[in-house]
Formats: C-alpha cells, sequence, structure tokens
C-alpha cells in the first residue's frame, strides 16, 4: 500500500516521501498513525544523520522514518500476534528497545517503522520485547505523550537515597522530600512536574526553576500554587532564578536544608553547576537533559559528594513498565500530559518544524500524520479564523479547556480537516 513519511537520508535531510510499503509478514503488524510528537531527540538525529548512534551508515540508500512518539489504529495483524492485538485497536509503542544489544530504535533506524508516516509496520521485535501497547484512553495525542512521559516518571524511579553505613540504595524520590526541577518551564519540565504531583510517591515541596518568565506564568497559570496546595498539601514555587545568586535564592526556599532531589533539564553548564550547588545532605542530583557535545562538562562540588554523600545519575528514556504506568495514569485523569503541547500540525510541516526545533519557542510539537495544516500554536489559532472559521472553532475548544490541548480538540480536528 501507498504511504507518507517524514524520512532522513543524511545530515539535515530530512524529506517528505511517497513510497510503497510492503505486505507485512506474520510476524509483524501494520497501523495507521495517528498523531506523533516531535522530540528533540529527533532533532539531534536528524542533523548528526549518520554520526549518531541509531542511524544506519546506508541510511542514504533506506532512509529511515523519523518520529518516536506516536500513536494511532492497529490494521493489519500478523498471523503470529493475532491472539493478542487486533484491527481497530489503538496503539502506542516503547521504542527504546535494546534489541539484542543494539541501538536501533524505530524513529531512527527502521525504513518501515516511525511516527512521522501516514502507515507504518511495527517491526518483529517490537512485539517479541512487550513494546507494542494497547491505549484505552480517549484521545490519540495522549498516547503520543506517554513516551515522553515515561522519560520522566523513569528518572523519578532511578532516583535513589542511602543511610550511612548501608550499603543499600532505597530507589525513587524522597518521599515528602524537597524536589526541584531547574530549567524546568519547558514541556519535559512540566511533564516532570504533573507526575511529581500525583504519582504515589509525592514530595513535601516542589520547586521549579527557569530564567524564562513568560514560561514560569504559563506554568503557574497551569498549576495554581495555592490550588496545588489545597488539592495534594504539596507547595509548589515558581521562581526566575537569572538573578545574583540563585543558589541562596533556591537554598532559602528550603530553609537551608537544600534539595533531596534536583532534576536538571538543560544540558548548560551554569545549569548543572546550579543544580548542584542546592543539593541537601544525601541529595541526588539526575542529569535529565542529553547534550549533543561528547565533551560536555560542568563543575560540581566534590567535598559535598564526599561530605555529604550528594549523588550525580543521568536516566535517558524510560521502560517499558514506566510507558504502562504512563498509559494507566493518563487514562484514568490522574496526569495530563496536554501541559506539554503547545503548536499542532499536519505531515507537511514535521520535517521543517524538527530541523528548526531549537527556533521554536514553546513546548511540544503535536503532528496529526493524516491532515495538511502548517505549524500553529495554539495561541495563534484565534487569529487564523479570518482565514478558516475552522481554526476559531479550536481556539474556543482550546479557551475552554484553560489554554490546553484536548480530547475534544483533537476529535474536532480529525472530524473537520480532510485526511489523507
Amino acid at each position: 500500500m501507498k504511504a507518507k513519511a517524514v524520512r532522513i537520508h543524511g545530515a539535515s535531510d530530512l524529506r517528505l516521501d511517497e513510497f510503497e510499503l510492503p505486505e507485512i509478514k506474520d510476524d509483524e503488524i501494520l497501523v495507521k498513525v495517528v498523531s506523533d510528537s516531535i522530540c528533540m531527540s529527533t532533532y539531534k538525529c536528524a542533523i548528526l544523520g549518520v554520526k549518531h548512534k541509531r542511524v544506519h551508515p546506508d541510511v542514504a540508500q533506506h532512509p529511515a522514518i523519523t518520529g518516536h512518539e506516536f500513536s494511532g489504529d492497529i490494521v493489519k495483524v500478523g498471523a503470529k500476534h493475532a491472539d493478542k492485538f487486533k484491527p481497530g485497536m489503538k496503539f502506542t509503542i516503547q521504542p527504546a528497545l535494546n534489541y539484542k544489544g543494539t541501538m536501533w530504535s524505530p524513529g531512527y533506524s527502521y525504513e518501515f517503522c516511525g511516527g512521522d508516516a501516514t502507515y507504518c509496520i511495527i517491526p518483529a521485535e517490537v512485539m517479541e520485547l512487550g513494546c507494542m501497547l494497547e491505549y484505552k484512553g480517549r484521545a490519540y495525542y495522549e498516547a503520543s505523550l506517554a513516551e515522553p512521559m515515561s522519560c520522566s516518571i523513569g528518572a523519578f524511579h532511578a532516583a535513589y537515597h542511602t543511610h550511612m553505613g548501608v550499603y543499600v540504595h532505597e530507589m525513587g524520590i524522597k518521599e515528602g522530600g524537597n524536589l526541584a526541577i531547574v530549567a524546568g518551564a519547558g514541556p519535559m519540565g512540566l511533564g516532570a512536574l504533573t507526575y511529581a504531583l500525583h504519582c504515589d510517591r509525592t514530595p513535601g515541596m516542589v520547586v521549579v526553576a527557569d530564567i524564562n518568565q513568560n514560561r514560569l506564568d504559563r506554568a503557574a497559570k497551569l498549576f495554581p500554587p495555592q490550588k496545588v496546595k489545597e488539592e495534594t498539601g504539596i507547595e509548589l514555587y515558581f521562581e526566575n532564578t537569572n538573578t545574583d545568586d540563585p543558589t541562596a535564592q533556591l537554598r532559602n526556599l528550603t530553609g537551608g536544608k537544600g534539595y533531596d532531589d534536583v532534576f536538571c533539564y538543560a544540558p548548560v553548564a551554569a545549569v548543572v553547576t546550579l543544580s548542584s550547588s542546592i543539593l541537601g545532605r544525601d541529595g541526588c542530583l539526575n542529569f535529565f537533559a542529553g547534550p549533543t557535545d561528547k565533551k560536555f562538562s560542568a563543575e560540581m562540588n566534590f567535598y559535598d559528594v564526599h561530605y555529604n554523600s550528594t549523588h550525580v545519575m543521568g536516566t535517558t528514556g524510560g521502560n517499558t513498565a514506566d510507558m504502562i504506568e504512563s498509559l494507566k495514569l493518563t487514562a484514568a485523569g490522574r496526569i495530563d500530559p496536554s501541559v506539554m503541547i503547545t503548536h499542532i500540525g499536519g505531515l507537511n510541516a514535521a520535517a521543517e518544524t524538527t530541523l528548526n526545533l531549537p527556533k521554536i519557542p514553546g513546548g511540544k510539537k503535536l503532528i496529526y500524520t493524516h491532515i495538511t495544516m502548517p505549524l500553529i500554536s495554539l495561541s495563534e489559532l484565534r487569529n487564523k479564523a479570518t482565514e478558516d472559521r475552522r481554526f476559531g472553532e479550536l481556539a474556543e475548544i482550546v479557551d475552554a479547556h484553560d489554554g490546553l490541548w484536548s480530547p475534544e480538540a483533537e476529535e474536532y480536528l480529525l472530524a473537520n480537516w480532510k485526511q489523507d
């Protein structure tokens, strides 16, 4: 069958191609992709080309479909999986396969599998590893965002704490402790925040630090601290750290104690150093944001490492259990990944958006792969109403949900835009 997809042909060479998909094998599944959210990791892959560890040396001859945060409907199931998966099921996948020690991953490595596509073929190893996941919630975008949400969930689970003289790590953030999300008012930081406020192991205080006041204002509007306090008992602060002494500013909120858990969401040396400087005793620093510079380094206080048992770690991606947790929490309405979304667009916008991702302000860019639409900010929908009344209708729905994308908005979009 015919499919359209954005594929990587080389470094900074993304193309919207139309091609023929082969017939699926008995151990494969054919799917219709509906939504894909664009990840900074895809940008890194796109600009690096074959220098990226997940991109094959022969990508010029066998271009790979981009996008790994995708969701849609199962169309056809190979005989080997017919007992578990059925046509019409809503699905998403866990792309971090680590299959037999390889770095192969959907959205980076496969000629016929990726999220920036109208249709694609899920390879056998995805099912073999239990990474093909059914989603029973309402909206496709919720399932797409389960992957980035699972990354933050995994980071929370990977945090650990110790007791002096006891050589056992207690896994997870410190319950009832102080938690900081540094450079945290962006899409991934807000995803971490919604999880921190509603997971089973919650902190007593959360501080979101950033230097972008507009992003902080948006975050505070989405998560009003007083309302959060009333509903969860958690103290929540949004702090602009573009100050003379951000370390003192953040430590003062804890009464000088410091933070039990710090998540660093930007690969910037000054941000890493700040994150280190606010750790309390036995504080765990998770360096979440992956740098592109292989020589990236930053100062860290090793006096505190030695005498105060502070420690640093890094996580990249989540595992399948993290993703299942994300799907369940989202379907139950306990977490809301829509706080991450600021833009929507069609498949025609995916390549340009990916290659320019760092230059486009805001949060997650959500692509609906069967429609044609330029990338547009949710805040700009109403301005487009004069040229197309449908944008005005979408704006009304978005406004009714406090400026957020929603299942109602997605359903209106899919019902009123022509499907390819």
